[in-house]
């Protein structure tokens, strides 16, 4: 029997989920209000496709197996499991998720794409079956990494979550459970940190747009793809591992080197930040990018799955 994948939605994040149920042999339909979403969105899956048939495709996967509705009501029809990825304006996404929960039936999973609301305050005008309604936070471009952040806010039981997990998993997906709802939840907590002070270090002329990334590219960023932060910092206390690195390096965290604050975003601040990227793009067009982002990251997965085989376990561990 063939699974439904209903979007609501399409901006880049719901036609990267739209691109992903399509590679696992999904059929998808979509809604959005916008009259040239549907065109936006074919275009978009074309631009992914090559990159989604490298890493293989799914028995039955077809572009051909997406369709546009013309209301949420008929979106959610027949749905195995149901993603909104609405702009990230609290009043408006508990409008569309409370009818998205009176349209669709009381069983059918909803998946929040929020990067930031509690799923609490999500549910909070869904009256039908509210449990039901949980973070399921992906990261760009969905259609590749497989990383989706699950939460549960306060109706939500054991049993969605597990069901959630199952659900994710049949995309392709790596769920990681959220312990505690958080603003923000993990990864992007983690990655706001770094954000702020890339801004302060170009704010303050420490170094250009180009120079940061060069910072994260060559250094941090190789290690972060393969062990991420603690099991790094686990490496630089040599033998002794993560207590000696501590010991070792630990009071320096007392030191004010970086600022937990952002700056304020001036016009000064802001153009040199526009300015810096676009001499990095270098004349070339976002879908250029796009592509040559998707050649390294196929490559890259390929990596880490080869050096952390145990990866496929992920989502029991944590």
């Amino acid at each position: 029997m063939s699974q439904q994948l209903s979007v609501i939605g399409t901006g880049v994040i719901g036609n990267g989920w739209i691109a992903r149920a399509l590679a696992q042999g999904f059929d998808v339909v979509a809604f959005d209000p916008d009259p040239q979403a549907a065109e936006r969105t074919r275009a978009f899956v074309a631009n992914a496709w090559p990159s989604l048939e490298r890493l293989g495709l799914a028995q039955g996967a077809s572009v051909e197996r997406l369709r546009f509705v013309d209301s949420l009501e008929a979106a959610v029809e027949g749905a195995t499991l149901i993603q909104e990825n609405v702009p990230e304006r609290l009043a408006l996404k508990r409008d569309v998720l409370a009818r998205i929960d009176q349209a669709a039936e009381a069983s059918v999973l909803i998946g929040s794409s929020t990067s930031g609301y509690k799923p609490s305050k999500l549910q909070a005008e869904c009256r039908k079956a509210p449990g039901r309604v949980i973070v399921a936070h992906p990261f760009n471009p969905v259609y590749l990494l497989p990383l989706v952040e699950l939460v549960g806010g306060e109706a939500t039981t054991p049993v969605h979550i597990e069901s959630a997990k199952q659900l994710y998993e049949s995309l392709a997906m790596r769920p990681l459970v959220v312990r505690k709802e958080i603003e923000g939840h993990l990864a992007d907590r983690l990655m706001e940190a770094l954000w702020r002070e890339a801004l302060h270090l170009v704010n303050d002329g420490v170094a250009t747009t180009e120079e940061v990334d060069a910072a994260v590219v060559y250094g941090c960023g190789l290690r972060w793809s393969l062990m991420g932060t603690f099991l790094t910092f686990h490496l630089a206390g040599g033998e002794a591992g993560m207590r000696h690195m501590l010991e070792q390096f630990g009071p320096a965290l007392k030191q004010p080197w970086t600022k937990l604050e952002a700056p304020e975003l001036t016009d000064e601040l802001i153009d040199r930040v526009v300015e810096g990227c676009e001499h990095q793009a270098a004349g070339r067009s976002v879908g250029e990018l796009d592509r040559r982002r998707d050649d390294f990251l196929v490559e890259l997965l390929g990596l880490v799955q080869k050096y952390w085989p145990e990866a496929e376990g992920l989502e029991g561990r944590l």
